[in-house]
């Protein structure tokens, strides 16, 4: 037999290094953590390269209003058109003049049906909403008269989408350099039944993004509590530490008790270390215990208060048509709030409306003594939320080592009283956490953590289901049902599987029990299992007669908690006979179980070459041996030496097929989903082409008040005659008019329109003027680079000319220089010998007379180009100058400013570069007669010092340092450095002044 290993083609490791090194550039990307609460939304953004921050919202506020609006068109709505759309605190200034259009607190309708109490009650809080029903999922819906009849109600998930698109809109500015964030992770109270956490990721998903996972509120606000601390290591002996996480919110009230602690795990290679854990132990809640039913006290008080005044009485004022009427209502929500946030620090307080119901003022006055009055009720419902979550965790009160409030509602003075006598200590509340922002800095550190783009400090989390979980189906023709979940079993633990002594297809449903209702959540049917049943029993019959069992594998996704069933088959124990290859391999020792695993730190060796042929020959004696007593034993009949054929027990599974759906409330259709999100999109476009036509607007309206300066500017009217001035004026007057009349409602199109026809007649005049003031500065600038390139031109002509002529005129002197050039070791060592004591000091005429002029740093063919550009300049200046002279102050001019500044960057690019050339060629030289000089240098260890450098005025510079420079000047600055040149050239000619010796 021989062996083949599979190799992988070249092309398919390629794609494949390809794709992971694609995938890892993509998953570099923002991610973003979101505490969805019910009156307010906050979000923590992480990116590579900035650290975890919250969100700032387009008021640099740190949390946002949860509210979206409609704010409905002057004209009323127009088909294919969409509303302005308003979010936070802006949507809530709209409540008091479009309550109808103002949609608060909508977390607490999500997954919920119309007849539910909660929904109901928001219902009565918010009476000018048009709340429907939704004609297929049985949900809140809500009607806009800001939109068209024929638009379809609004879901909860759609309304919901267009916050969190905000609040995306929000992280990518926060972001920055074009980053798209479409990772998230949210917050969700453990309250939240299957059906909820749906609605709220379709909501997450309809606003285009991916969840990485939900996360509880009060395990968020552990995890935040972690990543600042270190736990007790159990692993040492050491004890956890029990925490109770108190939420009281706007909308509910949520205990949840946590275990941390830390333990050594196994690390790569031999290595271990330590993390940190912390464990959703048990959860206790109050759906409707928080701010706002706090409020709905205060709101029934001012509604008693104001029925019962004397402007109420005479305009007959009832409780049943305060309670219905959008505006007032929307009044009283607002103050109640206030008045309640006051009270946390303050004895007393009170409210003042204007014309609150029928045109009646009405003032109110509240003491916190009469507000603890209303709440005594209240009150108690805190003491029962703890008990829950402490009797889910097997806990007593005794046991925490600490209350960790958060919530803006638990700063709620009764609150606190309530807790202090619960806990028995003040010492034991916790008030060091951040009650507004541990639960979105919880849930920033959950998404960073689980995305591939970031590394954080291990902090490894579980909680529960927070309901029993559960499997019904009909067996024997009786329903049967079993627990298989508890409320406290982690989500993402071990899978579970269950057997079934069916043998047809059949049907089951998992429900999750809420209260004492079991509500249906996932169902899954066999397709194939009576056919597989029976083809396994024939392809199996040794296991007919215990019969063959249906499993499933099921567990709960870590992500959401959802039920994943991740296997489903027929399987069973089935006798397998030893065949011929197994017995080969346990006669030679191969493949033996009860082999013998090598003990840590032994190897095994390789067999010696030499050895081979001595171990082949073992082996073949050994089966010989073997023959011959098999042999031996069958001609005996010996029954010591034949034995039974061997059997072993083997495990065989066929995979069924089924299919799963969910139940509960039905989930959007494709199609629904697919028109939802067009609708969404589509809203989207609206709010862009609405944006894009009040730029319009702005700008026309401010074009029109320019227009009004511009004819008072003497500038503008020198540029400018009568007629046009006239037109000017009467067009812009013409306009302003109609953009408070007709103008109002003008499409983005017309507005441009407008605009245009004003530019068209301010535009030449305003061009003049423009080109009159910075012409004859611009003129000078040119004519004075003209004159200076010009006796630079000439200039350099002359020295060329000189140095050539005096070369030609003194060949003997040419050929001493070069001869001394090459061997410089002739030339003394000693500056000063041959001087006398009274030498007197050779002069400029004298060098050049025995030396010659200096070199010239230009060639002829390098002043060409300069040359033709500024003859070609100049008299292009000559002829259009006083074309432009001759005409007036309100003709167009024909000596242009961008004309002008095109000619002199021509003139300055290439001076520059003519003199970086020179700059180039002065150092080459320079660093080839080092080469060629031979004397010793003395050591230096100043590196800067060793490289060539050459000196401009008082400064020395490098060859790279001096290009810098070069491409940095303007106006002419390389003329200076071209004449520093020459300087330091004639200098290095130019002797010292001889002296007497004695001053030496």
């Amino acid at each position: 037999m021989v062996a083949f290993r599979s190799r992988a083609s070249p092309l398919i490791m390629l794609l494949g290094a390809i794709l992971f090194f694609s995938s890892q550039v993509l998953a570099i990307s923002a991610v973003l953590g979101v505490d969805l609460g019910t009156e307010y939304i906050k979000a923590a953004l992480v990116k590579p390269g900035i650290p975890l921050d919250i969100v700032l919202t387009k008021d640099s506020r740190r949390k946002e209003t949860s509210a979206v609006a409609f704010k409905p068109s002057r004209g009323g709505p127009q088909e294919g058109q969409f509303p302005e759309r308003l979010y936070g605190s802006d949507a809530m200034a709209l409540s008091a003049r479009f309550p109808s259009e103002v949609y608060p607190n909508l977390k607490t309708l999500l997954g919920l049906t119309i007849d539910d109490p909660v929904v109901q009650e928001y219902a009565a809080r918010y009476p000018a909403l048009q709340l429907q029903t939704h004609d297929v999922r049985g949900t809140a819906a809500f009607k806009s008269n800001a939109v068209t009849a024929d638009q379809e109600a609004w879901l909860v998930e759609e309304l919901l989408a267009m916050q969190l698109q905000s609040v995306q809109k929000n992280a990518e500015l926060a972001a920055g350099d074009g980053t798209t964030v479409r990772s998230i992770v949210l917050t969700v109270p453990p309250f939240f039944t299957t059906d909820e956490k749906r609605a709220i990721q379709s909501a997450a998903e309809l606003a285009g993004f991916k969840v990485l996972s939900l996360i509880s509120d009060g395990l968020a606000v552990g995890l935040n509590y972690a990543t600042s601390r270190v736990f007790p290591n159990i692993n040492e002996g050491a004890k956890p530490e029990y925490h109770m996480v108190f939420d009281m919110g706007a909308g509910s009230t949520k205990a949840s008790v946590m275990k941390f602690q830390s333990r050594n795990v196994k690390d790569i290679g031999k290595f271990n270390k330590t993390i940190q854990e912390v464990q959703l132990m048990g959860s206790g809640w109050d759906r409707t215990l928080g701010g706002d039913n706090l409020n709905t006290l205060i709101v029934n008080d001012m509604i008693t208060q104001f029925v019962d005044s004397k402007g109420a009485k005479k305009v007959s004022a009832t409780e049943v048509g305060i309670r219905g009427h959008g505006r007032a209502m929307a009044k009283l929500n607002k103050e109640a709030e206030r008045v309640r946030h006051v009270l946390s620090a303050n004895q007393k307080t009170g409210a003042s409306f204007e014309g609150l119901y029928e045109d009646v003022d009405f003032k109110y006055q509240l003491s916190r003594a009469d507000f603890e009055v209303m709440s005594e009720a209240h009150a108690q419902r805190v003491a029962v939320t703890i008990h829950d979550a402490l009797k889910k965790a097997g806990l007593d009160i005794g046991d925490l080592d600490s209350v960790i409030l958060h919530g803006g509602a638990s700063r709620t003075p009764f609150v606190q009283k309530a807790l202090e006598k619960i806990v028995g200590s003040p010492d034991r509340l916790r008030s060091n956490v951040n009650s507004d922002e541990a639960a979105v800095f919880g849930a920033g550190f959950r998404a960073a953590e689980l995305s591939p783009s970031f590394r954080v400090k291990e902090i490894r989390v579980s909680e529960g289901s927070a309901y029993p979980i559960g499997m019904s189906w009909m067996s024997g023709g009786q329903e049967q049902s079993e627990r298989i979940w508890s409320a406290v079993s982690p989500i993402g633990g071990p899978a579970k599987e269950y057997t079934f002594t069916e043998d047809k297809d059949f049907t089951a449903t998992f429900w999750q029990q809420v209260g004492d209702d079991h509500k249906d959540v996932k169902t899954f049917t066999t397709k194939n299992l009576t056919a597989t049943m029976a083809s396994f029993k024939e392809a199996h019959p040794t296991c007919a007669d215990q019969g063959p069992q249906f499993r499933i594998t099921a567990k709960l996704n870590s992500e959401n908690g959802e039920i994943e069933i991740t296997r489903a088959a027929v399987g069973c124990e089935v006798v397998v006979k030893e065949g011929f290859v197994d017995g080969v391999k346990n006669l030679f020792g191969f493949g033996k179980k009860d082999q013998e695993p090598l003990e840590e730190g032994e190897d095994a060796k390789p067999e010696p070459a030499d050895d081979k042929d001595a171990k082949a020959d073992a082996s073949s004696a050994a089966a010989e041996s073997a023959s011959a007593k098999t042999a031996d034993a069958e001609s005996t009949g010996s029954s010591e030496e034949l034995k039974p054929e061997v059997q072993k027990l083997e495990v065989v599974s066929i995979p069924v097929d089924i299919t799963v759906s969910n139940l509960g409330i039905p989930e959007l259709t494709k199609d629904q989903l697919s028109k939802t999100k067009d609708r969404l999109k589509a809203f989207t476009v609206s709010d862009r082409a609405r944006l894009a036509r009040e730029e319009a607007l702005n700008k026309l309206e401010g074009f029109t008040y320019r227009v009004r300066d511009l004819l008072e500017d003497e500038a503008f009217i020198a540029a400018s005659t009568e007629v046009e001035r006239t037109n000017l004026g009467t067009k812009s007057s013409t306009i302003s008019e109609w953009l408070y009349d007709d103008g109002a409602e003008a499409t983005k199109d017309e507005l441009k329109a407008k605009l245009k026809e004003l530019q068209d007649l301010a535009s030449p005049i305003q061009k003049r003027s423009e080109e009159s003031a910075k012409r004859p500065e611009l003129l000078t600038k040119l004519k004075d680079t003209l004159s200076k390139t010009f006796e630079f031109l000439d200039a350099t002509r002359k020295s060329i000319s000189d140095y050539d002529k005096w070369h030609a005129d003194h060949p003997a002197e040419s050929a001493d220089a070069a001869s001394s050039a090459k061997d410089p070791a002739e030339t003394p060592a000693d500056d000063f010998v041959g001087l006398e004591d009274d030498a007197k000091a050779p002069t400029m005429e004298d060098v050049l007379e025995e030396r010659g002029p200096v070199p010239p740093l230009y060639k002829l063919e390098d002043l060409v180009d300069l040359e033709k550009l500024s003859k070609t300049t100049d008299e292009w200046l000559k002829e259009l100058e006083p074309k432009q002279d001759s005409l007036p102050s309100t003709a167009d001019p024909v000596l242009l400013i961008k004309d002008l500044e095109a000619k002199l960057q021509k003139i300055e690019s290439m001076s520059k570069e003519l003199s970086l050339k020179s700059v180039r060629n002065f150092m080459g030289k320079s660093k080839k007669t080092e080469k060629e000089k031979k004397k010793p240098k003395k050591a230096n260890n100043n590196k800067a010092q060793e490289k060539q450098s050459i000196k401009v005025g008082d400064q020395s510079f490098t060859a790279e340092e001096l290009e810098e420079m070069i491409n940095n000047m303007s106006e002419g600055d390389w003329e200076k450095v071209s004449e520093d040149f020459k300087r330091e050239e004639a200098a290095k000619h130019k002797p010292k002044e001889a002296s007497g010796h004695d001053e030496l």
